[in-house]
């Protein structure tokens, strides 16, 4: 780029990240002074800012630099962490949700400190403190820090290594992107997600039919036939067992992976936890399952598209095939507009992560360590001292990323399994059992933390990572489930339900979560040997009927299953 480009992108992004905080700050003036408006926003959050703040919670610059790195080297398989966390929102939405908002729960902690003992709070805050500082946060600094790199060329321009302009470059998104979350609590960090979430819908349309043009030189359909009828394996989400994803993954680790991330990971679940009420709630993570569906096309496409573009040319990694492909074809006046959302989904992620950890500490640790009663406004201050602190040793663990073999996206799941298993693991025995004790649980996290170690990187055997999971979980189930045999729990389980918030379902929850569920069904049909992948077969039409008709009739059936049960309810009302 010339410097009159940088100045012009610097200028612009600089005009669209303004109005996000300016209406961030409106709408969360006056309200982040007590513990619920800064943790929580109030319990007040619409089923809109919900999945806005879920969606770009989730999908920050991790997902665009990492799936179409992904796709550019392997095939679409690596979607299937993304289009099967439908499945996730859908248990979210009906089964953990309703019971969360019930106990009023800030934290995941909280929660099971009631149904355990204080210490296995304390461990699980442990587990997810050091899962954010060393895994997480780093890897959306990181990845976001390499895009921008990428698009500004910083070591030609300061005349740097490639090394130092990504420390550089990360400790400036870090420090700019901290301040959102320090200063804003929630709220804040939901509202500038929803409009950040407008631009990476936009941003994510455009990248892709730009890059159909450039490929077609000028013609966007003959770039679509380019990507639709040569190297059609590229397009296969049906992964085979070399592959970063093998298919059979799908049921056994990545079902549990997800469950973790979607239903018990508190900065994902923390938005859903200050819902307006539970109607509010199942809508936007529902929602945010609809937004999953989108992925494929948005952040893998481009990257089998830059295969098409650069195959033989020398990339320095796999990691840069969305960077280099963005660089080449947004004109410069739209460069400015896609680093605000670029840098807008790195914040979105890191501010979560930042205000979720800040949280963790001041209400799982901080809190009960002081036993006296703690002012709001002295754990507001608290959780600002705390999310500096987070955010500088952030800065030191990027970096370390840059020297990762399997490329961003294997790294960060590889690297998460030593904390979700363990994790849902205890959530579920937690949920659906009452005699197993909390020495179960505390026993399940120890050895999980070792098992993992051992069996991935110590021993190494030849069963994928995520296969893996699910071996694991199976053995923790057994272990609790065996401790509580044994060893019951004296003590009845009591759970306080409390009226914070309204507690009535969301009357299409069921037959949009059926529609949802096949909506993924309907994806990996169309990203298969029987879709795309080598032409359309002879069952891929028969294929979609049928799920479409089985979806209509289980949609009537929950609808009149719902008003028959809201009248029953109706008319007990009435009755008393």
């Amino acid at each position: 780029m010339s410097l009159e480009q940088i100045i012009i992108t610097l200028l612009s992004c600089i005009f669209f990240m303004g109005l996000v905080a300016y209406v961030s700050y409106q709408k969360t003036k006056g309200e982040v002074n007590t513990k619920d408006g800064y943790f929580l926003a109030g319990r007040g959050l619409t089923g809109t800012f919900i999945a806005g703040s879920m969606l770009l919670t989730n999908l920050s610059a991790e997902q665009l630099i990492g799936l179409n790195g992904s796709a550019y080297m392997y095939n679409m398989s690596a979607m299937a962490w993304e289009v099967t966390a439908g499945i996730a929102t859908i248990v979210m939405a009906l089964y953990f949700l309703p019971r969360y908002l019930a106990g009023a729960f800030t934290t995941l902690p909280e929660f099971l400190k009631s149904r355990f003992d204080d210490s296995v709070r304390r461990m699980t805050v442990v587990l997810f403190m050091v899962g954010y500082g060393l895994i997480t946060i780093p890897s959306v600094l990181y990845a976001g820090s390499v895009a921008v790199l990428r698009l500004f060329d910083i070591p030609e321009l300061f005349g740097t290594s490639y090394e130092v302009s990504l420390v550089i470059t990360i400790v400036m998104v870090g420090s700019i992107g901290s301040l959102y979350a320090i200063f804003g609590g929630l709220k804040a960090v939901a509202v500038s997600d929803t409009l950040n979430g407008a631009g990476l819908l936009i941003i994510g349309i455009l990248v892709p039919v730009l890059g159909f043009s450039l490929l077609g030189q000028g013609d966007v359909m003959t770039g679509i036939n380019t990507v639709f009828t040569t190297h059609t394996e590229k397009l296969n989400a049906i992964g085979a067992p070399e592959d970063p994803v093998p298919f059979g993954t799908i049921f056994t680790g990545m079902l549990f992976a997800n469950l973790f991330y979607w239903c018990t990971n508190q900065y994902v679940i923390q938005r859903t936890l200050g819902a307006k009420n539970l109607a509010e709630g199942q809508k936007g993570v529902l929602f945010s399952g609809y937004f999953k569906l989108l992925v494929p096309f948005l952040m893998m496409v481009p990257g089998i598209i830059a295969f098409h573009l650069y195959e033989g040319t020398q990339l320095q990694s796999f990691d840069l095939a969305y960077p280099q492909l963005v660089k080449d074809v947004l004109p410069v006046y739209l460069s400015g507009f896609f680093l605000a959302v670029l840098l807008g989904t790195v914040f979105s992620s890191f501010n979560s992560l930042l205000n979720s950890a800040a949280t963790l500490f001041c209400l799982d640790i901080y809190q009960p360590f002081k036993k006296d009663k703690v002012s709001d406004e002295q754990l507001v201050y608290v959780a600002k001292i705390a999310s500096v602190v987070i955010a500088l040793f952030s800065f030191i663990a990027a970096p370390l990323l840059m020297f990762a073999p399997e490329g961003l996206w294997q790294i960060i799941r590889i690297f998460t399994g030593f904390y979700n298993i363990p994790v849902i693991t205890i959530v579920l025995v937690g949920f659906f059992t009452s005699h197993v004790p909390a020495v179960a649980a505390k026993i399940v996290i120890i050895f999980h933390v070792f098992a993992y170690a051992l069996l991935k990187f110590v021993i190494d055997i030849d069963v994928n990572f995520i296969h893996i999971y699910a071996i694991l979980f199976v053995v923790e189930v057994s272990i609790m489930l065996a401790i509580g045999k044994g060893y019951p729990r004296l003590d009845k389980v009591i759970y306080h339900k409390t009226n914070a918030v309204n507690l009535m379902p969301w009357k299409y929850a069921l037959p949009v979560a059926i529609n949802l569920a096949s909506c993924i069904v309907i994806l990996y049909v169309i990203f298969s040997p029987i879709g795309l992948v080598n032409g359309l077969s002879a069952e891929f039409w028969p294929a979609i009927a049928l799920i479409f008709a089985t979806d209509i009739v289980l949609c009537v059936l929950a609808l009149k299953q719902w008003k028959k049960k809201y009248l029953n309810s109706l008319q007990g009302v009435e009755h008393s």
